[in-house]
């Protein structure tokens, strides 16, 4: 660990050093962040998971930068340029991109114009021709003709001069404060214009927005980038960055040429080329990576913020459930699952189809409600959903008997991969998918862990971000997703367990194998007799490990086994047994806590374990409710402008979220829509597995869009979809006939692009063009 990396953490985080220090030692040794947030309270002065996390993430940056540093010293040292002066240029380099600028001059570079100058013998006369800028004596021209030499191929003076400038161009595009300002004016004032490539209007429809757009890059929001970005990448849209071309080079000019004299204008000249042939290209790029970096990291915040979301939506439980994953013409998928996910039956019915077949899915499902005691019915919500809820709801079935639509988003993913392969080799896609959507209704965390991710469907552009990026923020939320819950160690599938603080694939494999051939863990102990299981992976792993019914109660809770022998003297200093202490709160309320801190165990860590022995093991998601979409709006056909029915939030994006109201097309409530009040980040309103009252504001069934409202009070347009379009139209053609369209304002309310993926059998994507100001189809 770098000491020196810790003052400057602590200043940017604005978190006390000492605790920045602790924390940064644990990590060093091998925490993990849940397990430091919630069992090392006392070293960290409390921090969170989200603080913990920044300070591992600064600390590998800075980690990465003084790896280059160190590097560039020793490329410097080896080429024989390093000076004092230099080196103290290298060290004072707080960012990756200056620490390049300083380097960039000593860079090994691929043969230039300078090159080929001072290969004939021209830098004395750049140098010359620099440094003379205020000695109006100086002749340019008479200076160039001594360096004029056919065999150097510099035919005349105007040749000599030619080549000089080339060279001074090549120091101001290699000065380390020229171009650190320039960035700053690429990236904070530039202007995002993006327009269509000739004669490729029809082919981009979906980008059609885009085809004459500007706006300030500062105020461009990710989405749009991003959607603009794609465009580029599939040759619709060109795209530039840039900022006002005369005020870059009036910096440049006032940073290097010195007077007027003839000298001076000729560094002028070579001021403007190097901007024009070197500054601008670099500059341009370095600004569209670092918005496309800012781009990203929206992105993948609105992503994991929404897999967060859905991981810890609220778990049925362990019910005996009847899954079904429906289907019109190759019949519904149903299976029976026990208390613990144990697929018990399987079959197929026909509930769509001739009258005898229908008979028959009566039969059949009604059967299997009373031979397995069934508890609840789980309903995939792709196609022939209603259809199949308002055929189950319509057989008399016991009131006691839950009948719930799931989002199966991401369900057929499952059903194809190796893991659904290894735990029903001897069945196929179709009873796989069922099971899914079954295993998700009792415990939506436990099955989603098995998905990538990326397939459930809940991101934003997901699939144009940094992927590498994008994976370690979604790791980390399933981390600490998996963590909060707890994991049952005798019913976890490996893939939960791989998610356990300190464990790892190759460690929950070796749990779940010792639990096949010794049979359940009686108790936490017990796993440090598991292959591979030492004690750091014990230390790190075993709160977050349960163990229902253990002779141990503690052992069902997160308390860790580390501070088990500080509640068994609390019971003892009671006269009371430890699982009297768990069921007793009358003798916890005697506890007095202030007699059991230590140097390690201090008031946050008591006041946990008090917690948790009042309720063991408690799960922090919310209580489940149970959602039903209105009887008889079961397709689009039967929406209507005004009507207010009951939704599901399935995704939530920086413009919007999508709802899910039982038609099989989820709508879209636009960020001006989810509130009476100004609405700037729509996680702020509205949470993928939220529960809402939506009203219909447009239904355009031609082109499968449906516009909502989450608003008290919703003015609706009565105009046709025709209408409407035209109207559009003739705005878009009236902005385009004024120039260019300029962003900034309350623009960044306003999507451009957008599409929720979707999964299972739900179509793939849906693509939303006239919602409001609309966006243009373009794949999420």
């Amino acid at each position: 660990m770098h000491e020196n990396f810790l003052p400057k953490i602590s200043e940017e985080l604005s978190i006390p050093e000492s605790h920045v220090a602790a924390t940064a030692k644990l990590l060093v040794e091998g925490g993990t962040v849940p397990f430091i947030a919630r069992y090392r309270k006392e070293a960290t002065g409390g921090l969170d998971e989200v603080q913990i996390a920044n300070i591992r993430d600064r600390l590998d940056q800075l980690k990465a930068l003084e790896d280059r540093r160190a590097a560039i010293l020793k490329s410097l040292e080896d080429q024989k340029v390093l000076t004092d002066e230099l080196k103290a240029k290298v060290n004072a380099a707080e960012t990756m991109a200056r620490l390049e600028d300083v380097y960039l001059p000593y860079k090994p570079k691929r043969r230039t114009k300078a090159t080929i100058a001072r290969e004939k013998g021209l830098e004395p006369l750049a140098q010359k021709l620099f440094e003379g800028q205020e000695n109006a004596a100086l002749d340019p021209t008479a200076e160039a003709n001594a360096f004029v030499d056919a065999e150097k191929e510099v035919a005349d003076s105007e040749a000599a001069l030619a080549g000089a400038r080339d060279i001074i161009a090549e120091w101001i595009n290699d000065d380390a404060d020229a171009r650190a300002e320039l960035r700053e004016l690429y990236t904070k004032h530039s202007t995002l214009t993006s327009k269509v490539m000739m004669g490729k209007e029809e082919e981009g429809a979906k980008y059609r927005d885009y085809f004459d757009w500007s706006e300030p890059v500062d105020k461009a929001p990710s989405h749009r980038i991003l959607a603009i970005r794609r465009g580029e990448q599939e040759m619709i849209l060109s795209m530039s960055v840039r900022p006002d071309e005369d005020l870059a080079i009036a910096k440049l000019e006032a940073r290097f040429v010195k007077g007027s004299s003839p000298a001076a204008e000729q560094v002028r000249l070579a001021t403007r080329d190097a901007f024009k042939r070197l500054l601008s290209i670099s500059m341009e790029t370095a600004a569209r990576l670092e918005i496309k970096k800012r781009a990203d990291a929206e992105a993948i915040q609105v992503f994991t913020s929404n897999i967060r979301e859905l991981l810890l939506a609220p778990a049925l439980g362990e019910k005996t459930v009847l899954a079904i994953d429906p289907g019109f013409r190759t019949g519904c998928k149903t299976v029976v699952l026990d208390a613990q996910g144990k697929l018990l039956f399987d079959t197929v019915i026909y509930p769509s189809q001739s009258q005898r077949q229908i008979d028959e899915a009566k039969t059949i499902v009604t059967g299997l409600v009373q031979r397995f005691q069934i508890q609840a019915i789980a309903i995939g919500n792709g196609t022939a959903s209603r259809e199949t809820e308002s055929f189950v709801r319509g057989l008399g079935l016991p009131k006691d008997v839950a009948i719930v639509m799931v989002n199966e988003s991401g369900a057929s993913i499952y059903s194809a991969s190796e893991v659904a392969r290894e735990e029903f080799p001897d069945k196929d896609i179709t009873v796989r998918g069922a099971v899914s959507i079954g295993r998700r209704l009792m415990d939506p965390l436990a099955e989603l862990v098995k998905i990538d991710p990326k397939s459930i469907g809940v991101g934003q552009y997901q699939h144009d971000v940094d992927q590498r990026a994008l994976k370690a923020s979604l790791d980390d939320s399933v981390l600490s997703c998996v963590n909060a819950v707890g994991v049952e160690v005798n019913t976890a599938s490996k893939q939960l367990l791989s998610y356990v603080s300190g464990l790892n694939s190759r460690l929950a494999g070796a749990i779940v194998a010792h639990r096949e051939a010794n049979g359940p863990f009686k108790s936490r102990k017990e796993i440090t007799k598991v292959a591979g299981i030492g004690p750091k992976a014990f230390e790190q792993a075993a709160g977050f490990l349960r163990i229902r019914g253990a002779e141990n109660p503690l052992d069902a809770s997160a308390v860790h086994p580390e501070r088990y022998g500080l509640v068994e003297k609390m019971a003892f200093d009671l006269q009371v047994s430890l699982k009297d202490l768990v069921k007793d709160s009358a003798a916890r309320n005697r506890i007095d806590i202030q007699k059991y801190t230590t140097d390690e165990v201090g008031l946050p860590t008591l006041q946990d374990i008090l917690q948790e022995l009042a309720k063991p093991g408690r799960d922090p998601r919310a209580e489940f409710e149970l959602v039903q979409f209105k009887e008889g709006v079961n397709q689009i056909t039967d929406l209507t402008e005004g009507m207010k029915l009951t939704g599901v939030v399935t995704n939530v994006t920086a413009f919007g979220a999508f709802i899910d109201i039982g038609v099989h097309q989820d709508g879209l409530a636009h960020i001006s829509q989810l509130s009476d009040n100004f609405v700037k980040d729509p996680n702020d309103v509205v949470k993928v597995g939220q529960k809402v009252q939506a009203t219909v504001t447009e239904v355009d069934v031609a082109r499968k869009r449906i516009g909502l409202s989450l608003k008290s009070v919703v003015e609706i347009d009565r105009r046709s979809p025709a209408e409407r379009a035209a109207d559009k139209e003739n705005r878009r053609n009236n902005q385009f006939n004024r120039g260019p369209r300029q962003g900034g304002g309350n623009r960044n309310n306003a999507p451009r692009g957008g599409n929720r993926s979707g999964g299972g059998n739900r179509g793939g994507s849906q693509s939303f063009g006239s919602l409001g100001d609309a966006f243009g189809g373009l794949k999420l």
